[in-house]
């Protein structure tokens, strides 16, 4: 997380916002082999308490994961922001990105609550590329379905820290962002730069 209070976000659910968006992360926890990171689909809980997701059986991180402290990290999009940008003397290059940070404490779901992960995850999913009819394990040979879940294992995340790093420019002036969201979109990262027109001014109003 940046240090700088200018990049946490003034919205209270934004960070909340973004994992969904962006559905996906990379899970790190410290085991006996040394630190360890997996990267997979996640879903946030209606109240935002927990975050769930699953991975493969095999995974060196899977065995350690249950009772253990984890930190969930959903990164967005983030691009290198030239000094040449501002009009303002004295600048120096830096980096814009969004990013997400959650704490918690982890377990092990039982088969149950898996397919229900996976049954909420392809939903949400299938609903957003527009399949249809959407895809559902249904149409599935269920002893196929039970083979291939039993490689996978399913964990909840209780969340007890959220830390969002949201760097948009926010400590420049409005002019000096634009002009860097300019800069940024010319270098094809239009993603970046959208967010910065709609959240980089977040801070001015506080």
């Amino acid at each position: 997380m940046h240090p700088n209070s200018a990049f946490r976000p003034k919205q209270d659910d934004l960070a909340e916002l973004l994992v969904r968006e962006i559905g996906f992360a990379a899970i790190f926890a410290a085991t006996p082999d040394g630190p360890r990171v997996a990267h997979a689909p996640v879903v946030l809980s209606d109240d935002a308490a927990t975050l769930q997701f699953h991975l493969a059986r095999g995974n060196a991180l899977t065995r350690h994961l249950d009772g253990a402290t984890a930190l969930a990290v959903v990164q967005g999009p983030d691009a290198y922001v030239s000094a040449s940008w501002y009009e303002a003397a004295d600048q120096v290059p830096t980096w814009n990105y969004v990013a997400v940070e959650m704490e918690g404490t982890v377990s092990k779901m039982d088969d149950a609550a898996l397919i229900a992960q996976l049954d909420t995850l392809s939903a949400i999913h299938e609903a957003r590329v527009g399949a249809n009819p959407p895809w559902t394990r249904g149409k599935m040979n269920p002893a196929l379905f039970s083979k291939m879940t039993g490689a996978i294992v399913g964990f909840d995340m209780r969340i007890t820290a959220w830390r969002p790093t949201i760097k948009l420019s926010q400590n420049k002036s409005a002019d000096e962002r634009e002009r860097v969201a300019v800069g940024i979109e010319a270098t094809g990262h239009g993603a970046l730069a959208q967010l910065m027109r709609h959240l980089g001014g977040d801070r001015d109003s506080a």
